[in-house]
């Protein structure tokens, strides 16, 4: 081989070593999903969570013991205290509404716990609902889906400081609350998400005119909004073993074009809007996992893809502004800063693909 094939090997290696020592992946986001089901003379509730936040507080550093039955009973008493401590219900008067443990079990395909308690009594006119399961984690968010009859009819989004917040029986969540739940849901997604934000990243670091960087992102917009909206209504299904190799595989393909473009060939518009609807089977699972209000679907995606295209533009109008200053002014660094980060955005993808295949054969 050449001299250049050897060096391009060369580097290649040195960031496969580089992903190898890199922390954990984009996913999971820090959500944990609580179902309140309202019933005539009972409240039942079913809580599911990671198990790595679980572990971080149990004190326990290899998370994956807790998808141990018998690891499970042995907490018992310590899980059965956070749930007691984190999770409160009140009567709108102020009565506490005391909760039972009925069940832990280990969600293996989900890496998770499902924990479910149960109260006995009728459920009040107006029950105050006050979750803090993680305050240590500022990331973290706890999602409340409320249920009768059969029904989604309310649902909250809990932070560390979150207030508590009351449901009234027989009411529904307004357009407003639903928005104020999904919008922030879906900014926090794409943040925390790293592989969406690199993939954007990508699609822009070569920069171009203003009328092409649009018509990137509108791409990207219109794919992975059309497969998030088919996927949450179940008119098509992906499952998670491939959209998620899928996604890291289209930030390495992005990466690659960069650097192989030839003059006058840009297929930047073209791949975004084919990986946007890969990445919207991604999104759909975090949407999927929280149970959507049946007469606020329509809502609850625009809020969820608002809080997307917000977080994508909080990314990408402050550096293409700052890759076309740095292209006036000096070009040449500026090609190196798009090289450097177009392998940079390979690595991430490569160690993306990899971790992601290799948990799948685990």
């Amino acid at each position: 081989p050449s001299h250049k094939m050897r060096l391009l090997a060369f580097v290649f290696f040195a960031l496969w070593q580089l992903c190898i020592a890199a922390p954990a992946g984009a996913h999971p986001v820090p959500v944990s999903s609580l179902d309140l089901v309202l019933e005539e003379g009972r409240i039942d509730g079913a809580l599911s969570v990671h198990t790595a936040d679980l572990a971080r507080e149990l004190r326990i550093e290899q998370s994956q013991t807790l998808l141990d039955q018998g690891v499970l009973d042995g907490q018992y008493t310590s899980i059965n205290d956070i749930l007691q401590a984190r999770i409160r219900l009140r009567s709108g008067a102020g009565a506490a509404v005391p909760l039972t443990l009925t069940r832990i079990a280990p969600q293996p395909g989900d890496d998770a716990l499902l924990i479910t308690f149960t109260a006995v009594g009728t459920p009040p006119p107006a029950l105050e609902v006050d979750v803090r399961l993680f305050p240590d984690d500022p990331l973290h968010r706890t999602f409340v889906n409320i249920r009768e009859g059969g029904d989604l009819v309310q649902q909250f989004l809990f932070a560390g400081d979150s207030a508590p917040r009351v449901h009234y029986a027989g009411t529904a969540a307004g357009a407003w609350a639903v928005l104020a739940d999904f919008v922030p849901l879906g900014a926090m997604h794409v943040w925390l998400g790293f592989d969406h934000l690199a993939f954007v990243a990508g699609l822009i670091l070569l920069g171009g005119t203003l009328r092409r960087l649009a018509l990137i992102v509108t791409a990207f917009t219109i794919g992975h909004s059309l497969t998030l909206a088919l996927a949450v209504l179940d008119v098509v299904a992906a499952p998670a073993w491939a959209v998620e190799p899928a996604i890291a595989l289209s930030i390495i393909v992005v990466g690659a074009d960069n650097l192989m473009r030839g003059e006058g060939r840009d297929l930047r518009a073209l791949f975004a809007a084919a990986f946007g609807l890969v990445h919207g089977f991604g999104f759909a699972f975090v949407l999927r996992d929280m149970g959507l209000p049946a007469g606020s679907l329509a809502v609850s995606l625009l809020g969820f893809n608002i809080g997307v295209e917000l977080a994508q533009l909080a990314v990408v109008i402050p550096l293409a502004l700052a890759l076309a200053m740095l292209r006036l002014r000096n070009a040449l660094a500026a090609n190196r800063i798009a090289i450097g980060g177009s392998l940079a955005v390979i690595a991430a993808g490569v160690y993306w693909f990899v971790d992601r295949v290799r948990n799948l054969a685990g």
